[in-house]
């Protein structure tokens, strides 16, 4: 192979992945919203995007001064790689404050939209862990320790697959 076949294959190999990883996503680009003195990017999440790509745990809670969302925060805050390593997306639906998907702000219809459809009123906690497949595989109304969280995952017959790919 010439010098020039292998800097062209490696071009479309770079944009390729480029390309992967904006499609795989966890959340996409909808609007933006203009403050007064900053401009504010705001995402719509899909749940079924996520499908077969990524496991979901949605937090649900009436606002970030909520105990329970507190005490599930400081939960996870330190478990980030945890997160990654099991292809787990955190989301973030507060009722009275702005909602996030990884860290990244969601529009305020995508956090509609999911208490709709787990049927989870503004002022109720609970957390609720979405598999690959898109289906529920936990559903809880107070605060989950992560190592609960994880253990489940490790045991689901595509997470153990998964650790052996590894």
């Amino acid at each position: 192979m010439s010098l020039t076949t292998s800097k062209v294959n490696n071009s479309v190999l770079i944009a390729l992945t480029i390309a992967a990883s904006i499609v795989l996503s966890p959340v996409s680009i909808a609007s933006t919203v203009q403050g007064s003195t900053h401009t504010i990017k705001m995402s719509s999440f899909n749940l079924n995007s996520q499908k077969w790509q990524n496991r979901v745990l949605l937090i649900f809670a009436p606002s970030v001064d909520n105990h329970n969302y507190q005490q599930q925060m400081q939960v996870f805050n330190q478990r980030q790689n945890d997160f990654k390593d099991r292809d787990l997306v955190l989301v973030k639906v507060l009722a009275t404050d702005k909602s996030y998907a990884n860290g990244q702000l969601i529009d305020e219809s995508s956090a509609a939209n999911l208490r709709n459809r787990f049927g989870v009123d503004k002022e109720n906690f609970r957390v609720i862990l979405i598999g690959k497949d898109g289906g529920v595989k936990r559903q809880e109304t107070t605060p989950v320790q992560a190592t609960a969280i994880f253990e489940q995952i490790d045991a689901m017959p595509m997470r153990q697959q998964e650790m052996q790919e590894r």
